[in-house]
């Protein structure tokens, strides 16, 4: 794969910049889709005044652009990893909420449910022992989604160079940012590999939860 324009192998800096795309964008992932099915089931069963004072919130997060609000966040509380995973589980939350709230308020209103509440069950044990493994598929395919436009997001925010305050370290994100320039000089490698490797990871990603989804569905 060559050398980059101050000698640094391109090979090497592929393979070990894969570390922080791979450490937060999986983590980021599950955090949100967590908090994302606790706030969607509460809200598709309980509905009320809960379920329309989150609904609201989630909808003024939604209306606000993902990488926008990622740098501001970014800005504000430091250059972390740990921001940086909190900063991207919060912004999928709204999108995973919203699905999973869907779900649970459609089987909500079938049979089983109905049969539970005459039983006298409580609403928790309805929601963790009833409707949560009817929504477990779609939870599995909203958590794969979700980790491919988590690495995208990565990915956008390390090539703005907001996710370390260490330019020379190895990450396909910074790497790009650093070399796309050298591509009109005919110096293409160090830029399309780095590229290659995130659209690789995202390309992976989606077929593997196309592939879910299907399974699910058959």
């Amino acid at each position: 794969m060559g050398t980059d324009k101050i000698g640094r192998d391109v090979f090497s800096r592929v393979v070990y910049g894969a570390r922080p795309i791979l450490i937060v964008a999986p983590l980021a992932t599950a955090i949100a889709i967590v908090v994302g099915t606790f706030l969607g089931l509460i809200m598709g069963f309980y509905r009320g005044y809960v379920d329309e004072i989150l609904s609201r919130i989630i909808e003024a997060i939604l209306s606000i652009p993902v990488i926008l609000m990622a740098i501001l966040v970014v800005f504000t509380f430091g250059q972390s990893r740990p921001v940086i995973i909190g900063t991207i589980a919060v912004l999928f939350v709204p999108a995973i909420t919203r699905t999973i709230r869907s779900a649970a308020i459609a089987e909500a209103q079938l049979d089983y449910v109905t049969s539970a509440k005459m039983r006298g069950e409580t609403g928790l044990f309805i929601v963790s022992r009833e409707i949560l493994p009817n929504v477990t598929g779609l939870i599995v395919v909203e958590l794969t989604v979700r980790l491919g436009y988590a690495v995208f997001t990565y990915a956008t925010l390390a090539f703005l160079g907001i996710v370390t305050t260490n330019v020379t370290d190895a990450d396909w994100g910074i790497d790009v940012s650093q070399n796309y320039t050298a591509i009109v000089s005919d110096t293409w490698w160090p830029t399309i590999f780095p590229a290659l490797a995130i659209a690789s990871l995202v390309i992976g990603v989606n077929l593997i939860s196309d592939s879910i989804d299907k399974a699910l569905k058959s």
